[in-house]
């Protein structure tokens, strides 16, 4: 499956029962309800708020093939991002949705500010810790037992988005 194959965009509303039914679909996702969701897509994005977040999703002609969250907080002079969530169809895998998603986070992150990007991510998932090492993140840090079913360790990764000003 090639880029001409799949478009990322915001998502919506619309969106929401494939995101659930993808999510539900890998273990590895976090778990959210539905009003989680439509509080990301629904949030008033006019004034000036301590989080914002944001939706992406991955489609081709055949329908949803990912998703991927990220939010920024800003307090004060900190302005930091975090990619919450990655999701991608076990058919889509491989070929550069994950990666396509990411950079739609980290560009939507980038354009509000954001100087440095966090993540958690299960220590055995070595697909999606070389996605993001790939995309420039490093550990720094790790969770001892984080996850649950099967408990797992956190790697905790940054991503450096701006230089010091």
């Amino acid at each position: 499956m090639s880029s001409a194959k799949y478009r990322v965009r915001s998502g919506r509303a619309e969106d929401f029962v494939g995101v659930i039914r993808l999510e539900r679909a890998t273990p590895d996702a976090p778990h959210w309800a539905e009003a989680e969701y439509a509080a990301i897509v629904g949030a008033d994005r006019s004034s000036e708020v301590a989080v914002t977040r944001c939706l992406f999703v991955a489609e081709s002609d055949a329908g949803l093939l990912g998703f991927a969250v990220g939010k920024v907080l800003v307090s004060g002079a900190v302005r930091l991002a975090e990619l919450e969530s990655v999701a991608v169809s076990a058919s889509a895998r491989r070929v550069g949705v994950g990666r396509a998603l990411c950079g739609g986070v980290i560009c939507w992150c980038r354009e509000r500010g954001a100087k440095e990007m966090e993540l958690e991510v299960r220590a055995g998932s070595g697909g999606a810790v070389a996605l993001y090492r790939g995309l420039g993140f490093a550990v720094v840090g790790q969770r001892d037992n984080y996850y649950h079913d099967p408990t797992e360790d956190a790697l905790l990764m940054q991503l450096k988005l701006a230089g010091d000003e």
